[in-house]
């Protein structure tokens, strides 16, 4: 096996769920809120890929979402 194929692991998904609101944020916390997640009202959840991508955007918006493992 190559040392690239051991690297590689099978990322899961994950369910964000929007739980405080977005007034009076920051604008570019309510731009990853909105464009980035796809979020946009209390109550709202996606599932997206658990990849450095999507937990970057969940760094910057821990106080307004929570985050849990999504089973397919």
């Amino acid at each position: 096996m190559s040392p690239r194929a051991k690297k590689e692991k099978k990322h899961g998904f994950l369910r964000i769920t929007q739980v405080r609101s977005r007034i009076g944020v920051p604008e570019k916390v309510r731009l990853v809120l909105t464009r980035g997640l796809g979020l946009g009202r209390i109550g709202k959840a996606v599932v997206l890929p658990d990849n450095p991508y999507t937990r970057g955007m969940i760094a910057k918006v821990p106080h307004l979402v929570q985050v849990e493992p999504y089973e397919e």
